[in-house]
Formats: C-alpha cells, structure tokens, sequence
C-alpha cells in the first residue's frame, strides 16, 4: 500500500476545502466580486445560486473567515421562523471577534413562506443588524418570492469550463496524498466528468483511487 499523508477518516472534501476566496478552482467573477468586498466590507445580504458542488457554501465561510467574522450556520432545512428570530437577536450585539457576523443560510429555496416573511423585515435597511453578512445558498430561485430576491445580491456560481483546473486540483491531490511508488495515477479527466464537474463529488472519487492505491 502506498503512504498517505492524509491522516484519514479526514476526508479530502475537508482537507482541501478552499479557506480563502483566492483558492477556488473557477468562479472567476464571483471570486473578484467578493475579494473586492472582502477589502471594504459593509452590511449586505448575497445568494449564492448554483448547482451542487460548486463551492458555495464553502465561499460562504472563506468569505467570514477573511471578515474575520463570527459565524452563525443555519443548516439545510433548519432555517425556521424561530432560527432566524434567535440568530438576527445575536446580530445586535457586538461580534466576538469585533469585526462582522455572517450568517449562512444553506438551500434557501427550501425555506418555508413563512421563513422567507421572516426575513423580508430583517433584510430591510430599515431592521437589518449591524456589522451583518448574510450569505444564502441555493440551487434554483424558482421557489424564492421575488421581494426577498430583490434584497440579496445574487451571485451565480457554474462549474461551466471548469474541467481543466478540476483535473489540476485532483493531480496535486492525487501527488499531495500518494507515496511514489504508488501505481500510475487514474484517468483524472475522466473523473471530471464522471462527476460534472462537481469538485466535491470528484474529490470523493479520488478518495477512493487514493485508497485503492497500491
């Protein structure tokens, strides 16, 4: 078996988990919009449109990690009238860190229409805390009311012409994570699109080559 660096159960989508906007693979737009904001922050509400795999839950958290910001993570299905009462009462206080807070909001599609009324007064510049982020992630906007949607900047995030640098990524991986006296590497294009260019789905791929290796 080959030696591995990688201290498993740890897994790749984890360790090589992007910390800082830079880091993506792709989002080219989407990465210089946000550094640019990350340099001169304010309080601002953004949705992350995109299919799964795209990083935007994960550019969610690069981006509180340059804010410096203390984070308050509403899960998938977990975003309740209730949890965004109890989180948006948090945000009048003053940060740990003094600096932001960001809260994140995974597949805001899925929230109820009560939730999204929730929201629509605590997004307002009238109510909307200080020292705020708020990050929403979604694979579709069909299922958003077009008055929330008018509140968040909207950020599209595609894994469109992204094959190449995927491929790039799971070769430094695939060398990072290797002894070399490993067996030759897979087909890492093939792996690209296995997964449609899903960097996570093509990360756990490789997980398992890099296993397998011998």
């Amino acid at each position: 078996m080959s030696t591995l660096s990688l201290p498993f159960p740890q897994p790749l989508t984890e360790k090589y988990r992007p910390r800082t906007i830079a880091a993506f693979v792709g989002l080219e737009k989407s990465r210089r919009i946000l550094a640019k904001f990350a340099a001169n922050p304010y309080s601002a509400s953004w949705l992350f449109v995109g299919p799964p795999g795209t990083g935007k839950t994960c550019m969610g958290l690069a981006l509180a990690e340059e804010l410096r910001a203390e984070v308050h993570h509403i899960p998938s299905q977990q975003c309740t009238v209730e949890a965004i009462h109890d989180t948006v009462r948090r945000c009048w206080y003053v940060p740990q860190c003094g600096t932001f807070h960001l809260v994140l909001i995974d597949e805001a599609d899925r929230m109820s229409p009560a939730a999204q009324l929730a929201l629509l007064s605590k997004l307002d510049s009238t109510a909307f805390p200080p020292q705020t982020v708020f990050v929403f992630t979604c694979n579709s906007t069909d299922g958003l009311e077009p008055r929330f949607l008018s509140r968040c900047r909207v950020l599209e995030f595609s894994s469109y012409g992204t094959a190449e640098e995927i491929a790039n990524l799971l070769r430094a991986v695939w060398d990072a994570e290797t002894d070399t006296s490993a067996d030759g590497p897979p087909n890492f294009a093939r792996i690209v699109k296995d997964s449609h260019n899903n960097v996570r789905d093509a990360l756990m791929r490789l997980e398992l080559e890099i296993l397998a290796a011998a």
